[in-house]
């Protein structure tokens, strides 16, 4: 996905699919990377057949161009600045994910992982040519104020944002707590330009949080992968099914996340599968080619699952969708997803910079890639919502309650929350309920022995 900044996690191999190779605890380690994969050590190059090596011309007109820059330029520029420049002029030209980095946004991309940053609380990402939101996170201020993944930036501060220094545009997204930002944003659906006034903010990211919908129903929801997403879950799941007792089935939400670490990826899918390939990943250089498989143990035992989608889960998520749906672990529900299904690897310059490379393609366990193709949900689900009906018509269903001085009912401790309240709140998560209802009804009639027929003679 392009240069992400505000919390982005994307997807590299250190791995940004990374920044760090952790292990996801608790359960015994799936295979990480080998050293060399994100070690300081660049890569040997490889060989000039095919790609070839530069011509002398070409050297000579890159150094020609630069000495011209040095000399005529209506301002001096330094060397360092000009080379920076240069190398980030042969990343961008790759594809959008590659990029150079600086000391300065090395050390924000290692923050970013720990999941406390200050910023808006946004994902961003150059897309045609244009700033894009790919997520706001949970609980940001970029949330609350009505950002919505998929919106366009156009302008920062009344400053339009210019198609060839998307770069620049980025970096005043960062800026102090406390300090004031306007974002000019144009929605999905192409409608008027709207300012959105934000305040930058401490933001700490809690990557998982669960409840219950229903008795014996739990939602997770997953707002990136950071370092600690995988034990993270596996704390909470076992806590939610301590205090609830074990769980019928699941709703994963991972609408709107922009992905993280690929480890945390493998851990989460890992969770809930008792086996098998969870990705694989491959590329032009042998320590490119890594298999990630599953360990036995399901936290869940097999219950039923559904996992949500929108065009905001992207990379790290899309490998956890894709590793569940491959495995038939779990029924996707939702929209189509982003379709990032390439890895970036942390390569150290030697000089405290480096540059963030795409190295490998990642596949499903089918051997699927997803890149710009995305994730197909089973069940796909437009971007509906519902609105309370707050005054009835005279020909909405009546019910006993309706009726004057009607008696009160008895009390039910298995009285089922007010779907119709839920599907108001969260439309998709109230389908996704009712889908999980069923798979786990079947699941308990195939369980349950059929009764013996008997036949009078």
């Amino acid at each position: 996905m392009i240069r992400y900044s505000q919390g982005w996690l994307g997807c590299m191999l250190t791995l940004c699919a990374g920044v760090a190779l952790a292990a996801p605890p608790p359960k015994p380690a799936p295979p990480v990377a080998p050293a060399s994969a994100s070690s300081a050590a660049v890569p040997a190059a490889a060989s000039s057949t095919g790609t070839g090596t530069p011509s002398l011309a070409d050297i000579e007109a890159f150094t020609r161009a630069f000495e011209l820059i040095k000399q005529a330029y209506v301002s001096p520029v330094g060397n360092k600045r000009l080379m920076q420049s240069a190398i980030r002029g042969m990343l961008a030209g790759l594809d959008p994910h590659s990029e150079f980095l600086d000391k300065s946004e090395l050390t924000d991309l290692t923050e970013d992982t720990s999941g406390a940053y200050t910023g808006l609380g946004i994902q961003v990402a150059q897309v045609n040519h244009q700033l894009v939101i790919i997520a706001p996170l949970d609980g940001g201020p970029a949330k609350r104020a009505g950002v919505l993944a998929g919106d366009v930036i156009v302008a920062i501060d009344g400053i339009a944002v210019q198609p060839d220094a998307i770069d620049t545009a980025i970096k005043k997204l960062r800026g102090p707590i406390g300090s004031k930002i306007t974002l000019t944003v144009v929605h999905a659906d192409g409608g008027k330009p709207i300012p959105i006034p934000l305040v930058r903010e401490r933001i700490r990211v809690a990557s998982v949080t669960t409840r219950m919908l229903e008795p014996g129903y739990a939602y997770i929801r997953i707002s990136e992968f950071q370092e600690d997403t995988a034990s993270e879950l596996t704390r909470k799941l076992e806590a939610l099914q301590k205090k609830d007792g074990p769980l019928r089935g699941a709703v994963l939400d991972l609408r709107s996340n922009p992905g993280g670490l690929l480890t945390s990826a493998v851990g989460v899918a890992d969770d809930f599968l008792d086996g098998g390939l969870i990705v694989s990943t491959r590329g032009r250089l042998p320590q490119s080619d890594l298999k990630f498989n599953a360990t036995p143990g399901d936290l869940m035992q097999g219950a039923p699952m559904v996992v949500l989608v929108d065009n905001g889960t992207a990379s790290a998520a899309e490998i956890v969708t894709g590793a569940l749906k491959d495995h038939h672990r779990a029924l996707v529900m939702g929209r189509r997803t982003f379709g990032k299904g390439s890895v970036q690897t942390i390569l150290p310059l030697g000089n405290g910079d480096a540059v963030k490379l795409t190295t490998a393609r990642y596949y499903t366990p089918d051997g699927t890639s997803i890149q710009v193709a995305g994730i197909t949900p089973d069940i796909a689900l437009g971007n509906v919502t519902v609105s309370a009906n707050r005054n009835p018509s005279p020909d909405d269903d009546e019910h006993e309650g309706d009726l004057p001085n009607h008696l009160a009912g008895s009390p039910s401790e298995n009285a089922s929350p007010d779907t119709g309240e839920l599907a108001v709140q969260d439309y998709a998560l109230a389908e996704a309920l009712h889908v999980l209802k069923g798979l786990a009804l079947a699941r308990h009639a195939a369980a349950s022995p059929t009764p013996a027929v008997s036949s009078a003679h």
